[in-house]
């Protein structure tokens, strides 16, 4: 078996750290750290301006570092794939270049009791502009999607659904299709936050049917400041630009501007166009160890950890038993934070909080989770140190 956590520099400069926080941000492989090394300190130059060689081969390899996201999701051209700083910006520049200029008083945009705040927050900043309504998809009971009363939500005022992939917290992977043919049936378009998913599955956008989908690199092993933002070239290119500056315009007068279509006209000013060849080279790192390997492997590791912290009586581990990589957890009587704190004492990283998802904590009751989430990296010997820095929190509680 492959030794991966030899691949991660932090790892390998920190033996004994077991790091379970993937979900928030993962750890980069060398091949990444290299790719980003090589871009500043060799061939580093703007892109889509200079006329000299070095520019036109960094805007070749940033070209290609899009069409390697294309790929990597199926999407049906480059021109669909819209490089920002991450899934919150993608949102929003949905939120405030379709939703805010498209719908009115009387429409709808529905969401789910799963979501993060970045897939409400935008939501509610447009309506504040258009006067639309925000309505609720409720879970069910164990933290599934409640599919009977989306059918009942989702309705012929509803004009754009914004749905997770897989669940921040509760791990939750989401029918998205089933979610897809209910909007589709009113004819609303469906936005999917995909942050959680890119990373341990295959996406396949043409295959799910949504109109746009939106992911983070540093959450696929990539650098932070680069995201996607994918979506159908017909409805990018109906959209108005979210920013507006240098390189996405076609004429430029004090009178009227005309725009680039798709992707160039949302990437204005220079772009991080090192990120976006570290994310091309954390995509080919995933790619080469196969993402069904990935999901076995982490899905394996969530059902070891599940089995072990159920072993607890003091302990409840939250959410429908999904094995997507994230478990969270509540211990009675303790708060999530103090054990976070013990298990970093142990050199054990798991986040404490609400998790960016508070309606979500209201719902299930808590106001915080303990939340471990698995990468490529660890292994069942990381498990094993869970189980014992949670024994430690037992007893120090007891």
């Amino acid at each position: 078996m492959t030794d991966y956590r030899a691949q991660f520099p932090v790892l390998v400069n920190e033996p004994d750290l077991v790091y379970l926080d993937t979900a928030a941000t993962a750890q980069k492989p060398q091949a990444v750290v290299d790719a980003i090394t090589r871009a500043y300190a060799c061939d580093y130059a703007t892109v889509h301006r200079g006329v000299y060689r070095r520019s036109q081969t960094m805007t070749e390899a940033y070209e290609e570092a899009r069409a390697t996201v294309a790929r990597f999701i199926n999407a049906a051209s480059p021109a669909e794939v819209v490089f920002v700083r991450g899934a919150t910006e993608g949102i929003n520049l949905v939120a405030q270049s379709w939703a805010a200029a498209n719908l009115g008083e009387g429409d709808e945009v529905v969401v789910t009791e799963l979501e993060h705040h970045s897939n409400i927050v935008p939501w509610q900043l447009a309506s504040e502009i258009a006067g639309f309504g925000l309505k609720v998809i409720p879970i069910t009971p164990d933290g599934d999607i409640d599919y009977e009363a989306a059918a009942r939500v989702i309705g012929p005022r509803t004009k754009l659904v914004a749905v997770t992939h897989i669940s921040n917290v509760l791990g939750t992977l989401v029918d998205v299709k089933r979610i897809v043919a209910l909007a589709k049936a009113v004819d609303a378009r469906v936005l999917v936050d995909g942050c959680q998913a890119a990373p341990r599955q295959i996406v396949d956008v043409q295959d799910l049917g949504a109109d746009f989908y939106v992911f983070s690199g540093h959450k696929l092993y990539g650098p932070t400041g680069i995201g996607v933002l994918w979506g159908r070239l017909d409805v990018l290119n109906a959209m108005r630009p979210y920013h507006g500056g240098g390189a996405m315009i076609e004429t430029v007068t004090f009178e009227r501007t005309t725009y680039l279509p798709a992707p160039q006209r949302f990437e204005a000013g220079t772009p991080h166009i090192v990120g976006a060849l570290g994310l091309k080279a954390a995509i080919d790192y995933v790619t080469a160890i196969g993402l069904p390997a990935i999901r076995a492997h982490e899905a394996e590791l969530t059902r070891q950890a599940i089995e072990a912290l159920s072993r607890f009586n003091s302990v409840r581990v939250l959410g429908p038993g999904h094995h997507t990589g994230i478990v969270s957890f509540v211990m009675e009587g303790v708060h999530p934070h103090d054990i976070g704190t013990i298990l970093d004492e142990a050199g054990i990283n798991i986040r404490a909080g609400h998790h960016c998802a508070q309606p979500l904590m209201e719902r299930l009751g808590v106001g915080s989770t303990a939340r471990a989430s698995f990468g490529i990296y660890n292994t069942p010997a990381d498990v094993e140190r869970l189980a014992e820095g949670m024994d430690k929190v037992v007893r120090i509680f007891r």
